[in-house]
């Protein structure tokens, strides 16, 4: 993959200043790690979109503050705002070259299996990424898996399976399935799933009107166990 350069510029703006800060297209954004104290920064929105498109969470970028010697990093966490629908800040931790990092790596699924596309078969997606330790120079942006050569219901691939490039080292379980194909379901099967909801409903209504029923029937039973006759009283 190419490599991957973002400028930033320290921040002198903090807390509900960030708003202004967010007004003029710039993300606030921190950076931190291996010993070193935490930096706050801003960046440009758009360049840190197109480079995050390309980047995600698992491809080291090179981050040049102010002019300085570029410093490697990997983008740690990043806010979303749902309703501005806009990242909102951004958290970058620095890598030391010659120390392991954990990373998870997107899956990315190729091909087209044919339990797939000639018996009919439902694709099951277990996994969308695998974790992994490696030193930073090893780290990769995503793993392919070609699902081609599933053809029959019984056949998955799972971790043990993967082609895992030199000096990675996956942490997720050897046996866990990753991807399988599951037999379509039959006319019978699809009727049962259609009428499970409507059978629960119509339960869950029952049910109800049988509660009610027997809070009413109480009530009656304790208003006639409480009822009083003077005239018996008066003689």
């Amino acid at each position: 993959m190419e490599k991957l350069i973002l400028k930033a510029k320290s921040r002198s703006v903090f807390g509900k200043k960030n708003k202004s800060l967010r007004k003029q297209n710039k993300i606030p954004a921190v950076v931190y790690g291996h010993g070193k104290e935490s930096q706050p920064l801003e960046i440009d929105y758009l360049v840190f979109q197109r480079l995050y498109e390309k980047a995600g969470a698992s491809t080291l970028i090179d981050l040049q503050i102010d002019d300085k010697e570029p410093v490697k990093v990997l983008v740690q966490e990043v806010q979303f705002s749902p309703l501005e629908d806009k990242y909102i800040h951004i958290d970058f931790h620095q890598v030391k070259m010659t120390e392991k990092i954990s990373a998870e790596i997107p899956l990315k699924f190729i091909g087209e299996s044919p339990a797939v596309k000639e018996l009919g078969g439902i694709p099951v997606k277990n996994l969308d990424k695998i974790k992994i330790e490696c030193l930073p120079d090893k780290l990769i942006h995503e793993l392919e898996i070609d699902i081609s050569q599933i053809k029959t219901f019984e056949e998955s691939i799972h971790v043990q399976d993967l082609k895992i490039p030199e000096g990675i080292t996956v942490m997720d379980k050897p046996d866990e399935t990753i991807f399988l194909v599951e037999a379509p379901r039959s006319e019978e099967e699809l009727k049962a799933l259609e009428e499970a909801p409507v059978a629960a409903e119509e339960a869950k209504v029952e049910g109800e009107e049988e509660a009610k029923t027997e809070e009413t029937s109480g009530e009656v039973t304790e208003a006639a166990g409480t009822d009083s006759t003077p005239k018996d009283k008066e003689k």
